[in-house]
């Protein structure tokens, strides 16, 4: 269809400015500019996919790619104006439109770049001397997002379909990180060889803080961020009743049971004080690793925004509590997120680019040594000349 064309085209339009901006920087890798402006943009569609369910506008435009069947609300003005009218507090208005449309245009954007990344990696495949296939994983990974951010409108924000949207946007964002940073000279990324026995460590902090996420989208999607409204404890008490049982089953409508029913209070209290008592956890051990890390030169940066960035984010998520969830303060609470998994990401490939260094130092020791290792041959002796009067073996 016409519109879905203009869809592409706006998007490609977007896209075109990043793009620009690489294609004109003097850096001689622009492949690694590219990287690295894609992993920054998408990390701005995540913040902005976090204002687009916070607003309520999951459901601005209630069918996807397009707005009723368009390429904008400005072409949807009088289906906008109907719904609104029928439900002036429903989901669907000029400005949610608005809001649905442009996370969509630039997740197409983001998704043109990914593209141009993948294109690069392939045809540049010598002289990058790197596997293109992680670009092409970028690729196929976007395409699948895609399809959950159809499957969120046309399910109606079902809440196991917007956590899954929301973990395979970090997921995209985490292979972005990766991607970049081995665009990075080795000598500038790579940690000291006494990192290496952290390695268990960081990875472990980065599984703990993914769990975390995904104990935090739930709460989000299930609309459970003031089913506690005091701290430390929750309604009063340190354990209170709870439904863990219809709070963690999965495929369900939103605010329903898997009967159909309204959803208990007591199973979003259970979703709000899982993810409120993990959190906990989180913070000690990111807190402990990152102030361990700080002491390697290469890790120093990062370890210290993680330092901060975790006791932000606990002021961040304890103030959407005490202040009852304010917009700009849960926009930050999620972006914050976001940041700590590329700063985990980062610690990560840091420490495992320092066996890579190792293994590259040590091959380059045995080349040297090599030389000095093969001693020369011994010359050739000439044949002794036979004495008088021997004989010499001839008949």
């Amino acid at each position: 269809m016409l519109y879905l064309l203009e869809l592409g085209f706006i998007g490609l339009c977007i896209a075109v400015l990043p793009l620009g901006w690489v294609l004109l920087r003097r850096d001689a890798n622009k492949y690694r500019k590219l990287a690295w402006v894609t992993t920054f943009l998408t990390l701005d569609l995540i913040m902005f996919g976090g204002f687009t369910r916070l607003t309520d506008s999951g459901l601005g435009c209630p069918d996807w790619p397009g707005c009723y069947g368009t390429s904008s609300p400005f072409a949807a003005h009088a289906d906008i104006h109907a719904a609104q009218l029928l439900l002036p507090s429903g989901p669907v208005t000029f400005v949610k439109a608005w809001i649905e449309m442009v996370h969509r245009y630039f997740a197409m954007a983001v998704g043109v770049l990914i593209i141009a990344l993948m294109v690069t990696a392939w045809v540049k495949r010598r002289e990058l001397k790197q596997s293109p296939w992680l670009a092409t994983w970028l690729f196929v990974l976007v395409c699948v997002q895609g399809a959950f951010g159809a499957w969120t409108v046309t399910m109606k924000l079902q809440p196991v379909i917007v956590s899954t949207h929301l973990m395979l946007a970090l997921t995209l964002l985490a292979s972005l990180v990766w991607l970049a940073s081995r665009q990075m000279p080795l000598a500038s990324v790579a940690a000291d060889p006494d990192a290496l026995r952290w390695r268990w460590a960081a990875l472990f902090g980065l599984v703990l803080l993914v769990f975390q996420i995904a104990l935090g989208g739930w709460v989000s999607t299930n609309y459970a961020v003031l089913a506690c409204t005091d701290f430390p404890t929750c309604q009063g008490q340190w354990v209170p009743p709870m439904d863990f049982h219809n709070g963690f089953r999965l495929w369900r409508a939103l605010g329903k049971t898997a009967g159909g029913e309204v959803i208990p209070m007591d199973a979003l209290v259970a979703i709000h004080w899982v993810h409120r008592t993990f959190a906990v956890v989180v913070v000690a051990y990111l807190a402990w690793l990152a102030s361990r890390l700080r002491r390697f030169a290469a890790l120093r940066k990062p370890s210290v925004l993680v330092l901060i960035l975790v006791f932000a984010q606990f002021a961040t998520g304890l103030s959407n509590i005490v202040f009852q969830w304010p917009l700009l303060n849960a926009i930050a609470h999620n972006g914050g997120a976001a940041i700590l998994l590329l700063l985990l990401v980062m610690l990560n490939f840091r420490i495992r680019a320092a066996k890579t260094a190792l293994m590259a130092a040590r091959l380059s020791d045995q080349a040297d040594d090599l030389p000095a290792r093969q001693k020369p041959l011994p010359a050739a002796q000439p044949a002794a000349a036979p004495l008088a009067g021997a004989p010499t073996g001839s008949a």
